[in-house]
């Protein structure tokens, strides 16, 4: 069974190095690159979404989806469109719904941010403005009630942001396991990547 960790906007597909080097090493884990998906097609939500759909539909058999933050929305969105395809949803730093003030803020915060610092990211300066835009919408607050499948929610207690729908996920999610770490905010997987894999090494011996 495949295991497929999805990375965040602001990181790239090694940002799972680390935690991978900590995990079991009995598994077949997929890093995908979300920008070499794309294929050249636009930096849009919907052309990403499709892409990924795309990838993970070539694979034999269940899927294990594994997500940070944009990661973990295109996890979410896969798991309630193809929920017979996926055995374990992991859900790290991930909002139930796109908070639109915040995602405004940061559209501002990127103008004055040079491109060369985007280098550094899975997007450049262009396309993660061309993809933020086309997420504000997204809410999938009616529907995580539909995820029947194993999940575990992470979020560090420093992502003030996500905390709270780390909760919504909790109480919504009917499978669904809940674990904050302590002293780690946002990009769980690079903050503390042993912490990580300490979790998903217990959680897939159970369910994985």
């Amino acid at each position: 069974m495949n295991y497929i960790l999805i990375h965040g906007s602001g990181h790239k597909a090694t940002s799972w190095n680390e935690t991978i080097s900590c995990m079991n090493s009995d598994k077949e884990i997929l890093c995908p690159n979300l920008f070499s998906i794309l294929n050249g097609k636009e930096a849009s939500y919907d052309n990403l979404y499709a892409s990924f759909v795309e990838y993970c539909n070539k694979i034999d058999g269940q899927i294990n989806l594994c997500g940070l933050s944009l990661g973990g929305i295109l996890a979410l969105n896969y798991v309630l469109d193809f929920p017979d395809r996926v055995n374990t949803l992991v859900l790290i730093g991930v909002p139930h719904k796109i908070p639109r003030v915040m995602f405004a803020v940061q559209n501002i915060i990127f103008r004055f941010i040079p491109k060369s610092i985007f280098e550094k990211m899975a997007f450049g300066k262009k396309d993660m403005f061309i993809l933020s835009n086309s997420m504000k919408k997204l809410d999938f607050s009616d529907r995580v009630q539909n995820i029947k499948c194993s999940t575990l929610v992470i979020c560090g207690k420093k992502d003030g942001i996500n905390i709270k729908s780390a909760h919504y996920f909790a109480e919504n999610i009917k499978n669904a396991k809940l674990t904050i770490l302590e002293n780690v905010g946002h990009v769980v997987n690079e903050e503390n990547p042993k912490a990580l894999a300490k979790e998903l090494n217990e959680y897939y011996s159970v369910y994985g």
